[in-house]
């Protein structure tokens, strides 16, 4: 069910932010680097100077990391992580929603501060994407994974599926799901595979203008100097090139997600205390949840249009109200679909928007201004990184990369494991 928040507990706002880059600093055999602790540590102490509050002031955390058990041979991790962050002794929980971690963290912190059990509640989410620990050595020395991530171990799109329930199609089930979004865009709007090929180009075009300007974001080249680089005329002749190969019928390496380390955090309060922190809060006005089995196809577009039909519903926000969108797109059609079910692109426009550069963070309708999951991937910290750029958009902290149109309310759709799908809407408290 959605949540509206004040309708049957305390009203709850953001108050503090933290998130550090995303990164591959493992990149050979047992190369020596950080951990879980200490990346959790930095977005959360980060989280913590930004509110103006010490760990002492926090009473709950929450922990979220998707490749636990896999990457990191930790069952209970939110114990691996609190004495990094000076939160020893204080109450916490781990939670994995797959990609959708991030999303779900905020509403854990929320529903624990509207419900009046506590009053400040940290949620943080770390993820060690492009490597995996090595056995027998301490936690800092890890083996490297490269660019492959849950795919290198083995795992991939098939332990999406439970085979004893839907639809299984093995380690094809992603690419059925992704590139389904785009051939029914097609067949509805009439438009060609040429033309859709430019369209995702387009997406990823604007995505990567995003990130270029963003200190967090991995992938940080902008593809004008790529095109340049190896002697072509424009970005867009750079994208169609063996450069940059589909990896599917539709989706090509660009539109992918890019996996690797991060972490973030927020802080959240009652919005009658809020305003006695550093802060200008960040009020959260409500947060709609769906899921739909990975195995259905359309999953994706069922459970994203029910996230956003119950946060429109419960909060009366309209979609002529979003400032700024962000859309969890580990595969770049998400934009398109996201953008449009939710209104904040007319239906059958949003690619006419891309093609006119209208989705990057200087046009009026932005999109994923932190250049999104295609420029960097770290699974459950996705979500939070998106929230910490939201909440510096709307606070007008983001330079370069600032919106034309300071944002009042903004909408961020989470989505993960191909099934979880979140809409959460967050204006500025006045």
């Amino acid at each position: 069910m959605s949540v509206k928040l004040g309708e049957y507990g305390r009203s709850v706002s953001i108050i503090g932010v933290g998130a550090t880059p995303f990164m591959r600093a493992f990149d050979s055999p047992e190369t020596e680097g950080y951990t879980e602790g200490e990346l959790f540590a930095w977005a959360a102490i980060d989280a913590m100077e930004d509110a103006g509050i010490k760990a002492s002031d926090i009473d709950y955390y929450f922990h979220t990391q998707s490749g636990a058990a896999t990457f990191s041979d930790y069952s209970t991790p939110a114990v691996q992580v609190g004495d990094w962050a000076g939160l020893r002794g204080r109450g916490a929980a781990h939670h994995a929603e797959a990609c959708c971690s991030g999303y779900v963290a905020l509403d854990m912190a929320v529903n624990m501060v509207a419900s009046g059990k506590y009053d400040i509640v940290l949620s943080g989410g770390v993820e060690m994407a492009s490597s995996i620990y090595a056995k027998g050595k301490p936690a800092h020395m890890r083996n490297s994974l490269g660019s492959g991530g849950l795919f290198s171990v083995g795992s991939g799109p098939a332990r999406l599926i439970d085979r004893a329930y839907g639809r299984y199609m093995g380690i094809d089930s992603l690419q059925v799901t992704m590139d389904l979004v785009c051939e029914k865009y097609c067949r509805t709007y009439g438009i060609s595979y040429e033309q859709m090929d430019d369209i995702l180009n387009a997406f990823s075009l604007n995505a990567r203008k995003n990130a270029s300007k963003t200190e967090r974001a991995l992938l940080r080249t902008d593809f004008a100097d790529l095109a340049k680089e190896h002697g072509f005329a424009s970005a867009m002749d750079y994208l169609k090139s063996d450069y940059n190969p589909h990896i599917s019928r539709y989706l090509r390496v660009s539109g992918f997600e890019a996996t690797c380390d991060a972490a973030a955090a927020l802080i959240v309060c009652p919005t009658e205390m809020a305003k006695q922190f550093k802060q200008k809060p960040i009020e959260v006005l409500g947060i709609g949840m769906s899921t739909v089995h990975a195995g259905r196809p359309d999953n994706e577009e069922m459970a994203t249009r029910e996230a956003i039909r119950q946060v429109y519903e419960k909060t009366g926000v309209t979609p002529d109200e979003i400032d700024l969108l962000f859309a969890n797109d580990f595969v770049i059609p998400s934009q398109m679909l996201v953008a449009e079910l939710s209104g904040y692109i007319p239906k059958g426009e949003s690619w006419k928007y891309a093609l006119d550069g209208r989705t990057a963070y200087d046009g009026d309708r932005p999109i994923n201004t932190n250049g999104g999951r295609t420029n960097g991937h770290a699974w459950a910290a996705s979500g939070l990184q998106d929230h910490f750029e939201a909440v510096m958009q709307m606070r007008g902290l983001c330079g370069e990369r600032q919106v034309k149109k300071l944002p009042q309310t903004t909408l961020l759709r989470g989505f993960g494991g191909t099934q979880n799908a979140t809409a959460t809407i967050l204006r500025t408290v006045d």
